[in-house]
């Protein structure tokens, strides 16, 4: 059965990334194309990337079963450790990853964490 997980990572990235390229780069890892048909075939998730300076923080929120839980953790580093994206318009947004791992999920994480265990 699913649970619901929650991943942080904060990235350096320039004044003019697209600061949607790195969650992209999460979903391309864990489902082949950032455009997709749901469910997503591995663990449903959700990006938020929020920009502080120069360092976009991001939150993922996940849900897999628990014996896939540190796969899933793996692949999200993978993406983001590659540090690039080429998006739809041939742009290649560029990141270098300062840290990522596992976070205790919020308390207004919750309903959404239950979508996508649920989904």
């Amino acid at each position: 059965m699913r649970q619901g997980y929650a991943h942080h990572a904060v990235l350096a990235v320039p004044p003019d990334a697209d600061d949607g390229a790195p969650g992209a780069a999460v979903t391309v890892a864990l489902c082949g194309h950032w455009e997709h048909e749901p469910p997503c075939p591995v663990a449903p998730h959700h990006t938020r990337a929020e920009r502080v300076g120069d360092e976009l923080r991001l939150r993922i929120l996940f849900a897999t079963e628990p014996h896939r839980e540190q796969r899933v953790r793996q692949d999200i580093d993978r993406a983001l450790a590659g540090g690039s994206l080429a998006g739809p318009d041939g742009a290649t947004t560029r990141w270098r990853l300062l840290r990522s791992g596992p976070a205790e999920p919020s308390a207004h994480e919750t309903d959404h964490l239950a979508r996508l265990v649920g989904g």
